[in-house]
């Protein structure tokens, strides 16, 4: 799959419902680190956007959001 076809699949999973709520949760943390994550991510910098994401990500709630995702693709 192209970065293209990256980029329209993950659109396509944040608008979902499962994406919208762990939209939700990433927006309620710090959205400082949400932002600094953003600009790592947009720089390639995978890694480094999710050490930084990697506290709201890891509660119960969006760890089954993930999952739920995760089935979807």
């Amino acid at each position: 799959m192209d970065q293209k076809q990256d980029l329209n699949r993950l659109v396509q999973l944040a608008q979902t419902d499962a994406g919208q709520q762990l939209l939700a949760i990433l927006s309620r943390s710090d959205s400082g680190q949400l932002s600094a994550a953003m600009e790592q991510a947009s720089q390639g910098n995978y890694t480094a956007a999710q050490k930084l994401l990697s506290k709201s990500l890891s509660t119960p709630e969006a760890q089954a959001l993930i999952r739920k995702l995760g089935e979807q693709l």
